[in-house]
C-alpha cells in the first residue's frame, strides 16, 4: 500500500484511478452515447441544466467546515472541564489534540480522497489517516476487491434498465396515453437504474479511499459511517502488532446495498443509503432542529437536505415526501404489529417491504424530473397514489392509537427480509 505524502496532492496512481471512477459516474460531462454515465449524480440524462451540478464540488469542504467547528467547540469545552476539574484526563475518543492552523484546515477541506464523490469524513478521521503509525501494515488490496466486486454488475444492470426504460420518456405526451398498470410500473425501473448508477459511483469513491488505506481502523473500535471509531482502541506499539490487527472501513462506507433494497421501513432505507452523509445530517441538522418530534425534526432535515442539493423543486416534493411516509408507517405498525402472531407479522413485514418500494419509487421521479410541473404531471397520472395510501395509513393509525415514531424507539424485530443480513465485503 502507498502512503500519500501530502493530504491534498496524491502520490498513488491507483486511488486516483477509483476516484476518477466515481467522479465519471456522479460527475457531469459532455453529451454524448455515454453521457448516461457521466450526467450528473443529482440530475437525469437529458435533463435541463441543473442549479446543484455547479454547486456540487463545494459541498464537500461545507460538510467538512461544519463538522470540524464542532470538533474544535468539543475540544474547547474538554479542556474548559479540565481546567475546571484540576487534574488531566486521559484521551477523549475522538477529541482532537490541538486546534488545526489555517493550513491543516484546507488540507482537510481540499483533501483528493472524496473531494467529488465522496464520502464524508470527520478531521479526526483524517488525522488518524496521516499520523497511522505502521500505514504499511494497513491491509488495501483485499478490502479494495471484495468491496469492488459487484460494482461491474451494479454497472450493467444500469445500462440495461436505462436503455430499455428511458427517463425521458416520462417527458413525452404519448407516455401519458399509456394505461394506468404501465405508467405505475414505469417508475420502479426508473428506480432501480438510479440505484444502480450510485451504487457504482459509490462503491467507487469507497475503493478509492481503501487504495489510499483512508478510514481504516481496528474492527475492535466498531467503527460507524462517518464517525469513526465508538470504543477507544489504541494504536498498534509495534509493526508486528499492526499485522496481527484486523481492520475495517467501516469509517467511509457510504452505502449498504442490500440493506437499501432489502430493509423494511422507510427510515431504514434512509439510514443505508449515504451513510457518512446520513450521519453528518443526523449530527448537526437533526439535533439541532426547532421541534422536539421525530417526525418534524425529520422534515427539518429533509428540507435542508433538498436545499443542499438544489432549487429544483422536484427535489423538494420528493424529500418532504418522506415526513409523511414516516409519520404514516410509525403510527400504523405501532397500532397493528404488535397485535400479529409470529406469522402474521412476517406477512406485514412484506407487506411493508413492498410499500417501502413503491414509496421511494414515487419519490425518486420528483428527483430525477426536478421540474415542478413534469413531477405533478406524472404523480397525477397515477393519482398521487403514495401521498393518498400515506394519509389513509396515518389516519388508520391515529384512529387504532398507535404511537408517535421516536428516533429512540426499540426497532422491531425484523429489520430486513432475510435473517442473516448480506454484506458487499
Amino acid at each position: 500500500m502507498r502512503f500519500p505524502q501530502h493530504p491534498v496532492f496524491p502520490s498513488g496512481a491507483g486511488e486516483r484511478a477509483f476516484q476518477d471512477i466515481g467522479t465519471s459516474v456522479c460527475g457531469r460531462g459532455q453529451a454524448g452515447p455515454h453521457q448516461q454515465w457521466t450526467s450528473h449524480m443529482d440530475r437525469p440524462s437529458g435533463a435541463g441544466k441543473s442549479t446543484s451540478s455547479q454547486a456540487k464540488p463545494c459541498r464537500a469542504p461545507l460538510a467538512k467546515l461544519v463538522s470540524l467547528a464542532s470538533e474544535v467547540q468539543d475540544l474547547h469545552v474538554a479542556q474548559r472541564k479540565e481546567m475546571a476539574s484540576g487534574f488531566s484526563k486521559g484521551p477523549s475518543l475522538g477529541l482532537l489534540p490541538d486546534v488545526p492552523s489555517l493550513m491543516e484546515t484546507l488540507s482537510y477541506s481540499y483533501c483528493y480522497v472524496g473531494i467529488m464523490t465522496g464520502p464524508f469524513f470527520r478531521y479526526r478521521t483524517y488525522l488518524d489517516w496521516l499520523e497511522q503509525p505502521f500505514p504499511g501494515a494497513v491491509p488495501s488490496l483485499r478490502p479494495l476487491l471484495r468491496r469492488a466486486w459487484p460494482a461491474p454488475l451494479f454497472g450493467l444492470l444500469f445500462l440495461l434498465s436505462s436503455h430499455l426504460f428511458p427517463l425521458e420518456a416520462v417527458r413525452e405526451d404519448a407516455f401519458y396515453a399509456r394505461p394506468l398498470p404501465a405508467r405505475l410500473f414505469y417508475m420502479i425501473p426508473v428506480f432501480f437504474a438510479f440505484r444502480m448508477r450510485f451504487y457504482v459511483a459509490w462503491i467507487a469513491a469507497e475503493c478509492g479511499c481503501i487504495a489510499a488505506g483512508f478510514g481504516a481502523y481496528p474492527v475492535a473500535a466498531k467503527a460507524r459511517a462517518g464517525g469513526g471509531p465508538t470504543l477507544q482502541c489504541p494504536p498498534p506499539s509495534s509493526p508486528e502488532k499492526a499485522a496481527s490487527t484486523e481492520y475495517d472501513y467501516e469509517t467511509i462506507r457510504n452505502i449498504d446495498c442490500y440493506g437499501t433494497d432489502f430493509c423494511v421501513r422507510v427510515r431504514d432505507g434512509m439510514r443505508y443509503w449515504n451513510m457518512t452523509v446520513q450521519w453528518w445530517l443526523a449530527q448537526y441538522i437533526y439535533k439541532s432542529a426547532p421541534a422536539r418530534s421525530y417526525v418534524f425534526r425529520s422534515a427539518w432535515t429533509m428540507l435542508l437536505s433538498a436545499y443542499w442539493h438544489g432549487l429544483h423543486p422536484g427535489y423538494y416534493l420528493s424529500f418532504l415526501t418522506i415526513p409523511l411516509c414516516l409519520a404514516a408507517e410509525g403510527r400504523l405498525e405501532s397500532a397493528f404489529r404488535g397485535r400479529l402472531s409470529p406469522r402474521g407479522q412476517k406477512a406485514w413485514d412484506w407487506v411493508h417491504w413492498f410499500l417501502k418500494m413503491r414509496a421511494y419509487d414515487y419519490m425518486c421521479m420528483g428527483f430525477v424530473l426536478l421540474s415542478l410541473g413534469e413531477t405533478l404531471r406524472y404523480w397525477a397520472s397515477i393519482y398521487f397514489c403514495i401521498h393518498v395510501l400515506a394519509l389513509v395509513a396515518l389516519g388508520l393509525g391515529l384512529a387504532l392509537g398507535g404511537g408517535s415514531p421516536s428516533r429512540q424507539k426499540t426497532a422491531p424485530p425484523a429489520t430486513s427480509l432475510a435473517s442473516g443480513k448480506l454484506r458487499e465485503e
